[in-house]
Protein backbone atom coordinates (compact mmCIF):
# COMPACT_ATOMS: atom_id res chain seq x y z
CA UNK A 1 0.00 0.00 0.00
CA UNK A 2 1.41 3.69 -0.43
CA UNK A 3 2.54 5.28 2.57
CA UNK A 4 0.59 8.85 2.64
CA UNK A 5 0.87 11.51 5.14
CA UNK A 6 3.84 14.48 4.77
CA UNK A 7 6.59 11.69 3.58
CA UNK A 8 4.93 10.38 0.70
CA UNK A 9 6.11 12.36 -1.76
CA UNK A 10 9.47 11.42 -0.87
CA UNK A 11 9.01 7.83 -0.81
CA UNK A 12 7.66 7.40 -4.19
CA UNK A 13 9.74 6.86 -6.91
CA UNK A 14 9.16 10.15 -9.85
CA UNK A 15 9.09 8.78 -13.23
CA UNK A 16 12.04 10.35 -14.20
CA UNK A 17 14.15 9.07 -11.71
CA UNK A 18 16.90 7.74 -13.99
CA UNK A 19 17.49 10.48 -15.77
CA UNK A 20 17.79 12.37 -12.56
CA UNK A 21 20.51 9.23 -11.60
CA UNK A 22 21.82 9.64 -14.86
CA UNK A 23 23.10 13.20 -14.61
CA UNK A 24 27.16 13.08 -14.52
CA UNK A 25 29.04 14.48 -10.92
CA UNK A 26 30.95 17.11 -11.05
CA UNK A 27 34.46 17.55 -9.08
CA UNK A 28 33.31 20.33 -6.22
CA UNK A 29 37.55 21.35 -6.26
CA UNK A 30 39.28 20.54 -9.32
CA UNK A 31 43.28 20.09 -8.23
CA UNK A 32 44.85 21.18 -10.70
CA UNK A 33 45.76 24.52 -9.99
CA UNK A 34 47.17 23.27 -7.09
CA UNK A 35 50.80 24.33 -6.41
CA UNK A 36 52.70 20.90 -7.33
CA UNK A 37 55.48 19.23 -5.17
CA UNK A 38 59.14 18.79 -6.27
CA UNK A 39 58.80 15.02 -5.68
CA UNK A 40 62.22 14.68 -7.69
CA UNK A 41 64.14 17.29 -4.82
CA UNK A 42 62.82 16.16 -1.85
CA UNK A 43 63.47 12.38 -2.93
CA UNK A 44 67.05 13.21 -4.19
CA UNK A 45 67.47 15.27 -0.64
CA UNK A 46 66.12 12.46 1.33
CA UNK A 47 68.73 9.69 -0.60
CA UNK A 48 71.46 11.60 1.28
CA UNK A 49 69.53 12.44 4.75
CA UNK A 50 70.53 11.18 7.75
CA UNK A 51 68.42 9.70 10.73
CA UNK A 52 68.60 12.00 13.47
CA UNK A 53 65.43 10.75 15.82
CA UNK A 54 63.10 7.62 16.06
CA UNK A 55 60.44 6.87 18.58
CA UNK A 56 58.43 3.75 19.27
CA UNK A 57 55.17 3.59 19.43
CA UNK A 58 54.06 0.86 21.89
CA UNK A 59 50.98 -1.16 20.58
CA UNK A 60 47.40 0.69 21.93
CA UNK A 61 49.46 3.75 22.98
CA UNK A 62 50.41 6.99 21.24
CA UNK A 63 53.43 9.19 21.06
CA UNK A 64 54.43 12.39 19.83
CA UNK A 65 57.84 13.37 18.14
CA UNK A 66 59.01 16.31 16.44
CA UNK A 67 59.64 17.23 12.79
CA UNK A 68 61.60 20.32 11.65
CA UNK A 69 60.42 22.02 8.40
CA UNK A 70 62.86 20.32 5.18
CA UNK A 71 63.09 17.38 7.24
CA UNK A 72 61.73 13.71 6.62
CA UNK A 73 59.11 11.70 8.76
CA UNK A 74 59.12 8.14 8.49
CA UNK A 75 56.22 5.47 9.69
CA UNK A 76 57.03 1.97 9.30
CA UNK A 77 54.72 -1.03 10.18
CA UNK A 78 57.16 -3.37 12.32
CA UNK A 79 56.67 -6.98 14.03
CA UNK A 80 53.22 -7.40 12.56
CA UNK A 81 50.37 -5.71 10.59
CA UNK A 82 49.06 -2.51 12.35
CA UNK A 83 47.37 0.98 11.68
CA UNK A 84 48.18 3.95 12.76
CA UNK A 85 46.01 7.24 14.29
CA UNK A 86 48.34 10.86 13.08
CA UNK A 87 47.72 14.45 14.24
CA UNK A 88 49.75 16.95 13.32
CA UNK A 89 50.07 20.43 14.00
CA UNK A 90 52.09 23.66 14.13
CA UNK A 91 54.74 22.98 16.51
CA UNK A 92 54.50 27.35 16.97
CA UNK A 93 51.12 27.61 16.76
CA UNK A 94 48.42 24.13 18.18
CA UNK A 95 45.42 25.99 16.38
CA UNK A 96 46.77 25.31 12.73
CA UNK A 97 46.63 21.73 12.71
CA UNK A 98 45.87 19.16 10.12
CA UNK A 99 42.63 19.24 8.58
CA UNK A 100 41.57 15.99 7.30
CA UNK A 101 38.08 17.72 5.94
CA UNK A 102 39.82 19.58 3.00
CA UNK A 103 42.48 17.36 2.25
CA UNK A 104 39.80 14.97 1.38
CA UNK A 105 37.99 17.56 -0.58
CA UNK A 106 41.10 18.42 -2.77
CA UNK A 107 42.85 15.11 -3.38
CA UNK A 108 39.88 12.05 -2.26
CA UNK A 109 39.16 9.87 0.39
CA UNK A 110 42.47 8.39 0.41
CA UNK A 111 45.97 10.12 0.19
CA UNK A 112 49.32 8.51 -1.61
CA UNK A 113 52.72 9.62 -2.78
CA UNK A 114 52.46 13.13 -4.36
CA UNK A 115 49.71 14.76 -2.05
CA UNK A 116 49.73 16.41 0.92
CA UNK A 117 48.53 17.08 4.30
CA UNK A 118 46.71 20.75 4.24
CA UNK A 119 46.56 22.71 7.60
CA UNK A 120 43.39 24.33 8.71
CA UNK A 121 41.84 27.78 8.36
CA UNK A 122 42.66 30.84 8.06
CA UNK A 123 46.10 28.83 7.04
CA UNK A 124 45.42 26.23 4.83
CA UNK A 125 48.35 25.46 3.76
CA UNK A 126 50.86 22.19 2.57
CA UNK A 127 51.95 20.86 6.11
CA UNK A 128 53.62 17.68 4.96
CA UNK A 129 54.24 16.16 1.53
CA UNK A 130 53.86 12.04 0.75
CA UNK A 131 56.81 10.63 -0.81
CA UNK A 132 57.03 7.46 -0.29
CA UNK A 133 54.22 5.04 -0.68
CA UNK A 134 54.95 1.60 -0.36
CA UNK A 135 51.15 0.47 -0.26
CA UNK A 136 50.59 2.04 -3.30
CA UNK A 137 50.42 -0.03 -5.24
CA UNK A 138 46.69 -1.78 -3.46
CA UNK A 139 44.86 0.98 -5.68
CA UNK A 140 40.95 0.73 -5.30
CA UNK A 141 40.06 -2.99 -4.35
CA UNK A 142 36.44 -4.33 -5.59
CA UNK A 143 34.63 -3.43 -2.23
CA UNK A 144 35.59 0.41 -2.67
CA UNK A 145 38.46 -0.16 -0.13
CA UNK A 146 41.88 1.85 -0.10
CA UNK A 147 44.52 2.35 1.85
CA UNK A 148 45.45 5.65 3.95
CA UNK A 149 42.10 7.24 4.64
CA UNK A 150 41.14 10.74 5.65
CA UNK A 151 37.67 9.52 6.08
CA UNK A 152 37.41 8.30 9.66
CA UNK A 153 37.65 10.40 12.64
CA UNK A 154 39.53 8.20 14.80
CA UNK A 155 37.96 5.60 17.60
CA UNK A 156 37.13 7.56 20.73
CA UNK A 157 35.87 7.06 23.82
CA UNK A 158 32.47 9.04 23.31
CA UNK A 159 31.46 6.77 20.60
CA UNK A 160 31.90 3.77 22.17
CA UNK A 161 30.25 4.58 25.26
CA UNK A 162 27.47 6.09 23.25
CA UNK A 163 27.24 2.59 21.02
CA UNK A 164 28.03 0.11 24.13
CA UNK A 165 28.36 1.91 27.12
CA UNK A 166 31.48 1.01 27.76
CA UNK A 167 34.63 3.55 29.73
CA UNK A 168 37.54 2.54 27.39
CA UNK A 169 40.11 4.46 27.84
CA UNK A 170 43.04 2.79 25.03
CA UNK A 171 41.75 4.39 22.04
CA UNK A 172 42.68 6.02 19.80
CA UNK A 173 41.43 9.79 20.90
CA UNK A 174 42.41 8.91 24.16
CA UNK A 175 45.83 7.67 23.56
CA UNK A 176 46.84 11.23 21.59
CA UNK A 177 45.11 13.32 24.60
CA UNK A 178 47.54 11.18 27.05
CA UNK A 179 49.93 11.70 24.51
CA UNK A 180 49.91 14.93 23.90
CA UNK A 181 49.53 16.37 27.70
CA UNK A 182 52.96 14.80 28.48
CA UNK A 183 54.16 15.88 26.02
CA UNK A 184 53.13 19.97 26.24
CA UNK A 185 52.92 19.02 30.24
CA UNK A 186 49.25 20.10 30.70
CA UNK A 187 46.35 18.46 31.73
CA UNK A 188 44.33 16.02 29.81
CA UNK A 189 41.59 19.02 29.73
CA UNK A 190 43.51 21.35 28.05
CA UNK A 191 45.32 18.72 26.12
CA UNK A 192 42.08 17.10 24.58
CA UNK A 193 40.89 20.01 22.57
CA UNK A 194 43.59 19.98 20.15
CA UNK A 195 43.57 16.57 19.21
CA UNK A 196 41.43 16.39 15.81
CA UNK A 197 40.54 14.01 12.31
CA UNK A 198 43.31 12.03 11.46
CA UNK A 199 45.14 10.62 8.78
CA UNK A 200 44.28 6.99 9.33
CA UNK A 201 47.92 5.48 8.35
CA UNK A 202 47.53 2.02 6.76
CA UNK A 203 43.98 1.41 7.18
CA UNK A 204 41.83 -0.01 4.34
CA UNK A 205 38.87 1.43 4.58
CA UNK A 206 35.84 2.72 2.14
CA UNK A 207 32.11 2.90 1.63
CA UNK A 208 29.55 0.04 1.45
CA UNK A 209 27.29 0.30 -1.92
CA UNK A 210 23.82 -0.54 -0.57
CA UNK A 211 23.95 1.96 2.55
CA UNK A 212 27.00 4.49 2.31
CA UNK A 213 28.46 3.53 6.07
CA UNK A 214 31.59 3.67 6.39
CA UNK A 215 34.15 -0.06 6.51
CA UNK A 216 37.20 -0.99 7.47
CA UNK A 217 38.53 -4.58 6.27
CA UNK A 218 42.24 -6.33 7.17
CA UNK A 219 44.73 -3.68 6.17
CA UNK A 220 47.24 -5.21 3.43
CA UNK A 221 50.03 -4.15 5.63
CA UNK A 222 52.68 -5.82 6.21
CA UNK A 223 56.62 -5.40 8.67
CA UNK A 224 58.98 -2.79 6.35
CA UNK A 225 55.83 -1.05 4.90
CA UNK A 226 55.96 2.81 5.50
CA UNK A 227 55.08 5.91 4.64
CA UNK A 228 57.07 8.73 3.79
CA UNK A 229 56.37 12.49 4.37
CA UNK A 230 58.62 15.54 3.51
CA UNK A 231 57.62 18.47 6.43
CA UNK A 232 56.78 21.79 4.98
CA UNK A 233 56.68 23.54 8.38
CA UNK A 234 58.05 22.68 11.39
CA UNK A 235 55.87 19.81 12.83
CA UNK A 236 54.60 18.55 16.32
CA UNK A 237 53.09 15.35 15.40
CA UNK A 238 50.68 12.19 17.73
CA UNK A 239 50.78 8.74 16.47
CA UNK A 240 48.21 5.95 17.83
CA UNK A 241 49.15 2.66 17.58
CA UNK A 242 45.34 1.69 17.04
CA UNK A 243 44.23 -1.07 19.73
CA UNK A 244 42.37 -2.56 16.29
CA UNK A 245 45.43 -3.83 14.48
CA UNK A 246 45.60 -4.04 11.20
CA UNK A 247 41.78 -3.74 11.79
CA UNK A 248 40.07 -6.66 10.41
CA UNK A 249 37.69 -7.33 13.05
CA UNK A 250 37.47 -5.22 15.45
CA UNK A 251 38.27 -1.80 16.86
CA UNK A 252 38.40 0.00 20.57
CA UNK A 253 39.01 -3.28 22.22
CA UNK A 254 41.68 -5.63 23.29
CA UNK A 255 40.54 -8.21 21.49
CA UNK A 256 43.08 -7.91 18.31
CA UNK A 257 46.40 -8.49 18.19
CA UNK A 258 48.25 -5.13 17.90
CA UNK A 259 52.09 -4.36 17.02
CA UNK A 260 54.11 -1.35 17.25
CA UNK A 261 54.76 1.47 14.75
CA UNK A 262 58.58 3.06 14.18
CA UNK A 263 58.76 6.96 13.45
CA UNK A 264 61.72 8.09 12.44
CA UNK A 265 63.19 11.61 11.35
CA UNK A 266 65.79 12.24 8.69
CA UNK A 267 67.37 15.84 7.88
CA UNK A 268 68.38 16.38 4.82
CA UNK A 269 72.46 17.46 4.14
CA UNK A 270 73.56 21.04 3.46
CA UNK A 271 72.47 22.23 -0.13
CA UNK A 272 70.02 19.09 -1.27
CA UNK A 273 66.94 21.48 -0.70
CA UNK A 274 68.41 24.69 -2.89
CA UNK A 275 64.96 26.58 -3.85
CA UNK A 276 62.94 24.75 -1.80
CA UNK A 277 61.00 27.28 0.62
CA UNK A 278 58.54 26.87 3.93
CA UNK A 279 55.25 27.57 2.14
CA UNK A 280 53.06 30.86 2.95
CA UNK A 281 49.43 30.94 5.08
CA UNK A 282 47.00 31.00 2.72
CA UNK A 283 46.47 34.66 0.80
CA UNK A 284 42.68 34.79 1.68
CA UNK A 285 42.17 38.60 3.38
CA UNK A 286 39.73 37.21 5.52
CA UNK A 287 37.68 40.25 5.35
CA UNK A 288 34.57 37.93 4.40
CA UNK A 289 32.82 40.64 2.60
CA UNK A 290 32.94 43.54 5.44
Amino acid sequence: MPRTGPDSAMTQTPPDADTRRAIPPVICYPNNTLPRPDLMLYRAAREWAEKVDEVLVPPREAACFRVGAGQFLRITSIDGPQVGDLNLWNAADLSERFYSGKTRALHGTHVTAGERLWSSFPHLRPMATIITDTLGWYGIDEHGGSVHDVIGTRCDPYTGNLLSGVQYHHCCHSNLTRALADEMGVPLVEAEPHVHDVLNVFMCTGFTRDTGQYFMKASPVRPGDHLEFFAEIDLLGALSACPGGDCSAEHTSDAASCYPLLVEVFAPKAGTLEGWQAPDVNGYDRSHGR
